[in-house]
């Protein structure tokens, strides 16, 4: 491993290559240990101190050049920084993650497991040809907090068959290639209150359950914003998400028992939520504006949907005037908005929402749709691009269908 140090007075190196350690028990020689990354002559050396039962390991603060992965392979164990002033960046241009937290048998032993991992309040910066800021594999119970993860060419952090409750909270994950935080098989999953800004996609989640997606702000982002496949029983509540290039919300490939509810969703150049492959979920209490195809799609395969209780909006401010000019130089500057499309879709109930403001019609049913209920909705000021103006709720020829008590002025 190369190590660079790149300012004065960061890393001390002692010629004695021992940790000044502190046991939580001194009569007990297996007990966790403290050790402080600057008595070594790198991080590396500070982490294979550790003994079997783990400790902390605390990084001071410096900037610190990596060539190939940090390895952390002891379960209960913190990595713990000096905030954004720890960091650690990789210089590798071979695809290798800065961090690797992995059983050390994992090729050996498939099933292997590591418990308790933390990681906290530190930076980690990459480069166009390095892999994921942080790679995690078989880690229960890992924990990511205050973390500062930017510029690396794939994702930010990768959590693979971390299936026992892990939690990410309070970090930023800013331009990297692939998405902010990709989620591969686990349950219990906690993903709260972090900043997403720049990444392909913000969060990727497949092939787990019962998800808690609260209180992020998720901007900017050159694909989609949060992307969910085969998983079920999950909340998404109380985000921001805005400015994606492609669409807020996907989800996709045998979702179901999923709420969405409680976020802001705009100004992305595809849609606000598309359920592609969704059943049994409810999307309630949302604010929809300047979503430019669509703000709520259902494909084909999605039924036995709730939408209620939405606010779907173009930038109107009162008094006859929008916030934003009807043309622009971009999208992103354009005054719009859109309603709900459903394509082919069985058992939905779209009620107790608010259309104000939009390009076209409120709701737009085609192909083989079946029991659709729209009822006591409220639509006005649509047909603003249309020409010839379109029905407020076309549901085409769907059967079994109800359209009743909807106020539309």
């Amino acid at each position: 491993m190369v190590i660079k140090l790149l300012q004065p007075v960061q890393f001390v190196i002692l010629s004695c290559l021992v940790a000044t350690v502190t046991n939580l028990s001194a009569q007990d020689e297996k007990a966790p240990i403290s050790v402080n990354a600057a008595d070594f002559p790198s991080i590396q050396a500070a982490l294979d101190a550790l003994p079997e039962t783990g400790g902390i390991v605390t990084l001071p603060p410096g900037t610190v050049e990596i060539s190939e992965p940090l390895v952390i392979s002891t379960a209960e164990t913190r990595i713990e920084g000096s905030g954004a002033s720890t960091h650690i960046k990789n210089t590798n241009t071979e695809g290798e993650p800065a961090i690797r937290i992995q059983p050390p048998n994992l090729s050996e032993d498939k099933k292997a497991k590591l418990w308790r991992i933390q990681l906290g309040n530190f930076r980690i910066s990459g480069n166009e040809q390095s892999g994921d800021g942080i790679y995690a594999e078989s880690i229960q119970e890992i924990y990511l907090e205050g973390m500062s993860i930017d510029h690396h060419a794939g994702h930010g952090i990768a959590l693979i068959n971390c299936y026992e409750d892990p939690r990410v909270s309070d970090s930023i994950l800013t331009y990297n290639s692939k998405a902010g935080l990709f989620i591969d098989g686990a349950h219990d999953i906690i993903v709260n209150a972090n900043q997403f800004e720049e990444n392909q996609d913000a969060v990727v989640c497949v092939d787990a359950y019962n998800l808690c997606m609260n209180g992020n702000n998720i901007d900017d982002h050159l694909g989609n914003g949060i992307v969910i496949e085969n998983t079920y029983g999950s909340v998404i509540s109380g985000n921001m998400i805005e400015e994606c290039n492609g669409t807020a919300i996907v989800l996709d490939r045998d979702c179901y028992g999923i709420t969405i509810s409680a976020n802001v969703i705009t100004h992305h150049i595809k849609g606000g939520i598309h359920l592609k492959d969704a059943n049994g979920c409810t999307v309630t209490g949302n604010t929809f504006v300047l979503t430019h195809e669509f703000a709520v799609k259902l494909s084909g395969e999605s039924g036995r949907i709730t939408i209620t209780g939405n606010n779907f909006s173009n930038t109107y401010i009162g008094g006859g005037k929008e916030k934003r000019p009807p043309e622009g130089k971009t999208p992103m500057h354009i005054d719009i908005g859109t309603g709900i499309v459903l394509e082919g879709s069985q058992h939905v109930i779209v009620s107790g929402n608010n259309f104000s403001g939009l390009d076209a019609g409120a709701v737009k049913g085609s192909g083989k749709c079946r029991a659709i209920m729209v009822t006591g909705n409220t639509i006005t000021d649509i047909n603003r691009r249309s020409d010839p103006p379109v029905e407020a709720i076309d549901l085409g020829e769907a059967e079994k269908s109800i359209v009743e008590g909807n106020l539309i002025d």
